[in-house]
């Protein structure tokens, strides 16, 4: 499998969101090729601001695997997660993180600038299919105008 693959499945859970009215990022958690845990944002739905897509998919992976650290594992998530999501990736010890369309306005190098908010271990991978990523968050805010 390839992480266009993977994307292309955590962008399915970008689509869930856009449909619930969520801001429409999605993220799937990957040991061995294996989609082990799903999530989109749920901010509204939950009344939590918490409740991202990383956060939901993270939590579902933890419990899944009876474990807290995730250092074999791929997180893709179609949006650069927020500086909380880095918070929680990091302490996952996650292996991988894959990441679509990059978000100036609240990912997380805006507040960490040129510091590596990830554990010291963990692959970044950036703007994998990109273009569709960002397009659904386009459509999405331009929906709301």
């Amino acid at each position: 499998m390839t992480d266009e693959y993977y994307m292309m499945q955590a962008l399915k859970e970008a689509k869930k969101a856009f449909e619930a009215g969520e801001v429409p990022v999605g993220a799937v958690v990957v040991i061995n090729e294996k989609i082990i845990a799903r999530g989109h944002n749920m901010v509204e739905k939950l009344n939590d601001p918490t409740a991202h897509a990383e956060m939901i998919a993270l939590t579902s992976a933890f419990n899944s695997l009876v474990a807290k650290y995730l250092p074999e594992a791929t997180i893709y998530v179609t949006v650069e997660p927020c500086f909380m999501c880095a918070g929680a990736v990091y302490w996952s010890k996650i292996g991988k993180i894959v990441y679509g369309a990059d978000d100036e306005k609240n990912g997380y190098k805006k507040t960490a600038g040129t510091n590596w908010p990830f554990h010291p271990k963990t692959e970044l991978v950036r703007g994998v299919l990109k273009e569709e990523c960002a397009r659904l968050m386009k459509d999405f805010f331009k929906s709301k105008r």
